[in-house]
């Protein structure tokens, strides 16, 4: 994991990502913990190109499954019964 302490980006400011984003997503360090995560703006298109991607695969599955009848509508306690949840 590439990481940065929130000390040395105020102190070097963006040089300080320059070399380490290269190799990957940068982890900024902030009390000793991971805070934030600094990406290419390419590794963030990639990441929200994969979002929408997954997003249209579950959507297409649903109307699979609900053309295919493989839905049941109810409500929520129906469903809480049918689990066998309830008190």
């Amino acid at each position: 994991m590439n990481t940065v302490p929130a000390q040395e980006l105020k102190r070097r400011g963006l040089a300080a990502l320059d070399d380490l984003i290269v190799n990957g997503d940068v982890h900024l360090i902030r009390n000793n913990r991971p805070e934030y995560v600094v990406l290419t703006e390419e590794r963030y298109r990639e990441l929200v190109a994969d979002a929408e991607e997954a997003y249209v695969a579950r959507v297409k599955s649903s109307l699979a499954d609900l053309k295919a009848g493989r839905v049941r509508r109810g409500s929520a306690a129906d469903l809480i019964k049918e689990l066998g949840l309830e008190e």
